[in-house]
C-alpha cells in the first residue's frame, strides 16, 4: 500500500483558522512534520500544530526557509529535508507536512513533495487547503479583495520591486507578500502609483504581536519578513460599479 504525504495548510498563525479538514488530516497522520529554521526556533506552523496534536507526534525538520542568495545551500537543505521525510514515509503509512497559509501558494511543501516522490516512488501526494494571509488581513482590516470583474494580483516582492510597480499600475487589487526587507521600495511604489491611501499592511496576524496599519503610516523602516500588503482596486461608480 502506498505511503501518503499530505501537505496541510494551517493558516497564517491564528490556530482558530485551521480548517476542520486540516485538523482531521493532522490528527489522522502517523507523524506531523513541521519546518524549522537553522536556529531551531519554533515557527508559526509548529505553534499552530501543537494546538491540535501532541508534541510527541511532531517531527521538526530543518529548512533554509529564507535562504535566497546561496542556491547551493538552499538546495542542500531541501535535499536533506526531503531525505528525512522519505525516511519517515518508509516507516509510516501517512505523514503530514504543516505549512503556514496554503500548501499550494508559495509553500515549501512544493519542493518537498518533488524531492520525496523521487526518493520514494509511488508516494501519494495530497494537499489540504489553508486560509492565506491575504484573506486573514482582509478580514481583520475590512479591506475588500475583489468586486465584480476586478482581477486580483498576488506578488512576492522577493521577485523585485519592479514586479510590484507593474502590478500597481494595472487594474484590480494587488497583494504583496514577503516584502519586509524592501519596505521602503514598497512604500515608494505605492506613492508613485497613487495607491497608498487605501492600502493596508499587516504582520503576525492572529498572534499576540499582531500589527495592522494603514500603509501610509509606514516610514520605510524594515518590517517582518512575512509581511502582507493589500492595495485595493480603485473603485468608482458606487455599489456594484465593477459588475
Amino acid at each position: 500500500m502506498s505511503s501518503r504525504l499530505v501537505g496541510v495548510g494551517v493558516g497564517p498563525g491564528d490556530p482558530e483558522l485551521v480548517t476542520v479538514k486540516g485538523v482531521g488530516a493532522l490528527r489522522a497522520a502517523d507523524v506531523v512534520v513541521v519546518p524549522v529554521m537553522d536556529g531551531g526556533e519554533r515557527g508559526r506552523a509548529e505553534s499552530t500544530v501543537l494546538h491540535y496534536v501532541p508534541a510527541e507526534k511532531v517531527v521538526r525538520v530543518v529548512f533554509a526557509l529564507n535562504e535566497r542568495s546561496d542556491r547551493a545551500r538552499r538546495e542542500a537543505a531541501w535535499d536533506a529535508a526531503g531525505g528525512r521525510v522519505a525516511e519517515l514515509l518508509r516507516a509510516h503509512a501517512s505523514v503530514a507536512f504543516a505549512t503556514i497559509g496554503d500548501p499550494n501558494v508559495y509553500s515549501t511543501f512544493t519542493y518537498l513533495a518533488q524531492t520525496v516522490t523521487a526518493l520514494v516512488p509511488g508516494t501519494v501526494v495530497e494537499t489540504v487547503p489553508g486560509i492565506t494571509a491575504m484573506q486573514d488581513l482582509a478580514a481583520r482590516s475590512g479591506a475588500v479583495l475583489t468586486e465584480g470583474t476586478e482581477p486580483l494580483t498576488l506578488v512576492p516582492v522577493t521577485a523585485g520591486a519592479a514586479v510590484l510597480k507593474d502590478a500597481l499600475n494595472g487594474p484590480g487589487t494587488v497583494v504583496a507578500y514577503k516584502f519586509g526587507r524592501q519596505a521602503r521600495e514598497v512604500a515608494e511604489a505605492l506613492r508613485e502609483s497613487g495607491r497608498i491611501g487605501d492600502a493596508v499592511w499587516g504582520s503576525a496576524l492572529g498572534l499576540p504581536e499582531e500589527s495592522i496599519r494603514p500603509a501610509a503610516d509606514l516610514d520605510g523602516a524594515p518590517l517582518p519578513y512575512l509581511s502582507t500588503l493589500i492595495a485595493p482596486a480603485r473603485r468608482e461608480g458606487g455599489r456594484g460599479g465593477k459588475l
